[in-house]
């Protein structure tokens, strides 16, 4: 094991890369995770594939040239742990449209792990999830992911082409459809209520719809998630997908 500095430029992309990746990809990214951490880990990281894999340094002229290449590797594993991160964000998409439909809306509270503030079905999903992407060691499919991208875009290599935002507008597509399939049983239960409600309200008007209708709405809405949680697999096997599928794609195209 030899380090020189001649070398030293190759690691420091390398690092940079990887730094951009751990900062934003899902599980590593959390908030409550310190800084010291993820920069150890990521230098950690950046030696073991130092010494692992064979790479060339990239041709540059001049410390602008190099400042280029730095933020080209920037951005590349930024957005690479971004696009692979998005997807987490369809839960909370999805609980909030649940809390809507239950009556727990206005019911929000802080999450730790992102720091925002969300519905209690959003939190209650997003851990669930979290806690299955432990299980299944998804975490290490997206470390091997990113080593794998030195192989398919090299030091230096990355280009960002115009047509990238394509990309974006599939994965809005995916976003509503995932969400929706999470919501629809939710969704199905409070609508066969809401009618049951509308045909009360004709048919017995000196009733008080909206007491009546707030506390079934919430019977119905827990009654429905205690029989849905069991197909929390399936909406994890949906995300993951989702998250695998993304960061692929945009490997796919800043290889060029």
């Amino acid at each position: 094991m030899t380090f020189t500095v001649a070398n030293f430029e190759i690691f420091l992309l390398i690092l940079v890369r990887m730094s951009g990746f751990i900062y934003t990809a899902p599980f590593f990214s959390l908030k409550n995770v310190p800084v010291r951490v993820k920069a150890g880990f990521s230098i950690f990281l950046s030696i073991i594939l130092f010494y692992t894999i064979p790479l060339s340094g990239a041709e540059y002229y001049g410390v602008i040239g190099f400042a280029i290449l730095v933020l080209k590797e920037a951005i590349a594993g930024v957005l690479m742990g971004l696009f692979s991160n998005i997807a987490y964000q369809i839960l909370a998409f999805a609980g909030q449209i649940m809390d809507m439909e239950i009556g727990f809306s206005m019911i929000n509270q802080l999450d730790p792990v992102t720091r925002v503030q969300t519905t209690i079905t959003s939190n209650l999903y997003g851990y669930l999830i979290l806690l299955l992407m432990i299980l299944t060691n998804l975490h290490h499919h997206f470390l091997r992911a990113v080593v794998d991208s030195y192989q398919v875009i090299g030091l230096g290599e990355a280009v960002f082409p115009p047509n990238m935002y394509r990309l974006m507008v599939r994965f809005i597509i995916d976003y509503f459809i995932i969400a929706m399939r999470i919501v629809l049983p939710i969704f199905a239960a409070i609508l066969v209520v809401n009618t049951i409600l509308g045909i009360l309200a004709k048919v017995a008007p000196q009733m008080n719809m909206f007491v009546i209708g707030m506390q079934l709405k919430i019977l119905v809405g827990l009654i429905v998630l205690y029989l849905i949680i069991g197909l929390t697999p399936s909406v994890a096997d949906y995300i993951f997908n989702e998250m695998m599928e993304m960061l692929r794609a945009i490997i796919d195209v800043m290889k060029g």
